[in-house]
């Protein structure tokens, strides 16, 4: 991993901020104390376990705020004392080990008892600053492995393309690209750390894959073994990854956005050669500067030629227009804080995202450049993409479940064909609640299918997490059968939890690949079932397949 020398300022601030938390321990004796040692170990637990929904400076947003001295409402909506010192150290190890009804797993069976112990030490302690990242430092970083000149002129294999599916390999820093034909596991290509999310080009020729570690890798998937042909590292912490897909404007640009520090960065869409950084600091809808407003998700207008950039913190959503990169136009939305992931209507006209903290999703009009619609929501939605189908009372809806309750959200879309015409007055409207259960992460169907798909993997019930619940479209009233993935694997039962995670289809709709999401040590695996029989065609294993998590099939992307 390339990580660039800190230039003269940021080592001021992270000295700095060393120095303050080392005061502030000396103020308080309250405040346990760690080791230089202690402390880089929590750190990394952190980067890799917490700071997606807590924040890198710990102010909450998918997950609530960890500084060391937070306040806290009472019901009159006075300012009470709170805080982690209040807690406790044992309170607090107990919270991280068992986990919350809110969405936070468990982590007695992912850390041991003297890392839980070191972690509920360390978010007791003040958060440190990390530097910052410069266009200097993004182009430093920038590898060109194999040059455009030099890459095949035609697919170079004989693999179903449009059958492909990119596996995140969470722990090991890695993708796994896999024959969705014939299952077999095609390549193992080395990427960021935990990528999180793997995008398509519009040609269907590349993979572009950002890892939470803030690396950029593009896979050429018409290599006789695909493999990384360029790579980037935008930043320290990252999510979020897209090309220009706009007709005249295909693959021309790529963008991804950085988790830390706040902002997003231009590429050229061949080579990820940087073009532009662009920061995301700014005033929240609320009217208040934040300092940490991360970007949460990308998308590709097909319909102009614009991204839409999802700001977490500050609720603001952001139409880039990159048709002219030099002189960047930016139309700016206001929605609702703590925006998170989200995906297109079925027209897609209009991208929804939860705004997850708040409560609430957002809908933007693309082709007007305005909100469409804030709609109140159950607790926490999470809808990954999110799920479109035809819903026999309500017409075209589009569906999230929730990190925190216990029912899956069913929203009423717009259509321009006639044939839904009558369905108008139910539109931006919360139509109906699928009674399931909290800790859903993803939910999935697919124009050929018949069935609806969501799992429980942040449920801390050991059953509920290891197991996914499948609902008929034609009857929406109750599930039609609930899988227990774990089980119907055929491995080894094991104390742990191995989480069933991201049901995707394949290409033609005929099945469902859902990820067993065990730890370092335990044999994960990818469970493929009949989508018509709900009954398992397939367990996908190898030695080398380490905590499988995300699945992106390349024709369904």
């Amino acid at each position: 991993m390339n990580i660039p020398r800190l230039s003269s300022v940021a080592a001021v601030v992270l000295l700095t901020s060393l120095a303050i938390s080392a005061a502030a321990q000396e103020k308080n004796p309250e405040i346990p104390s760690m080791t230089a040692v202690e402390k880089e170990t929590a750190k990394k637990i952190y980067f890799e376990r917490c700071a997606g929904c807590h924040g890198v400076l710990r102010k909450g947003a998918t997950g609530k705020n960890l500084e060391p001295h937070w306040s806290k409402t009472d019901k009159d909506g006075k300012k009470t004392e709170g805080g982690m010192l209040q807690l406790g150290q044992s309170r607090l190890e107990k919270i991280i080990g068992y986990g919350t009804d809110g969405g936070m797993v468990n982590f007695d069976d992912i850390l041991t008892k003297e890392e839980l112990s070191l972690m509920a030490k360390y978010i007791q302690n003040t958060p440190d600053v990390p530097p910052e990242y410069s266009f200097k430092d993004t182009m430093d970083s920038w590898k060109v492995i194999v040059a455009v000149k030099d890459r095949p002129t035609k697919q170079m294999n004989k693999f179903n393309l449009k059958n492909f599916f990119s596996v995140t390999l969470r722990d090991t820093g890695e993708v796994a690209l896999i024959d969705g034909d014939t299952k077999e596991i095609r390549s193992i290509v080395k990427t960021g750390y935990a990528v999180h999310i793997s995008r398509m080009s519009k040609s269907g020729r590349y993979v572009y894959v950002i890892g939470r570690d803030g690396r950029l890798s593009l896979i050429d998937l018409w290599m006789e073994k695909p493999g990384v042909v360029a790579e980037l590292k935008i930043g320290f912490d990252a999510r979020s990854v897209d090309t220009s897909k706009f007709k005249g404007y295909e693959d021309k640009y790529a963008i991804a956005g950085s988790y830390w520090p706040p902002q997003y960065v231009i590429m050229d869409g061949d080579t990820l050669k940087p073009l532009k950084v662009v920061s995301t600091r700014g005033m929240t809808v609320d009217g208040e500067y934040h300092p940490e407003p991360r970007v949460a998700s990308i998308v590709s207008s097909e319909i102009k030629p614009e991204w839409v950039v999802n700001i977490k913190e500050t609720g603001q959503i952001l139409l880039v227009d990159y048709s002219d990169i030099k002189n960047l136009k930016t139309t700016t939305i206001e929605s609702a804080k703590f925006l998170h992931d989200g995906g297109w209507d079925a027209s897609k006209r209009y991208f929804l995202v939860a705004a997850n903290a708040s409560n609430k999703v957002a809908a933007v009009d693309t082709k007007l450049g305005k909100l469409a619609a804030l709609i109140d929501t159950a607790k926490l939605p999470h809808p990954g993409r999110g799920a479109n189908f035809v819903h026999p009372q309500f017409g075209p809806v589009w569906a999230t479940g929730h990190l925190g309750a216990d029912v899956v959200t069913l929203i009423s879309t717009p259509s321009e064909e006639k044939k839904y015409a009558k369905y108008k007055g139910y539109n931006w409207k919360v139509v109906q609640e699928m009674k399931h259960m909290p800790g859903n992460l993803f939910v999935k169907t697919h124009p050929k299918s018949r069935h609806f798909w969501a799992d429980a993997s942040q449920n801390p019930d050991k059953d509920l997490a290891e197991s996914v619940v499948v609902w008929d479209l034609a009857d929406l009233s109750k599930p039609k059968k609930v899988l227990n993935v774990a089980k119907d694997s055929g491995m080894p039962e094991t104390k742990a939890v191995r989480r069933a995670v991201h049901p995707e289809y394949n290409a033609d709709g005929t099945e469902v690949w859902i990820s067993l999401w065990g730890g370092k040590t335990d044999q994960s695996a990818i469970v493929v079932y009949d989508d018509k029989t709900l009954t398992v065609k397939k367990v996908i294993t190898d030695p080398k397949m380490i905590t499988p998590t995300g699945k992106f099939n390349v024709y369904n992307e």
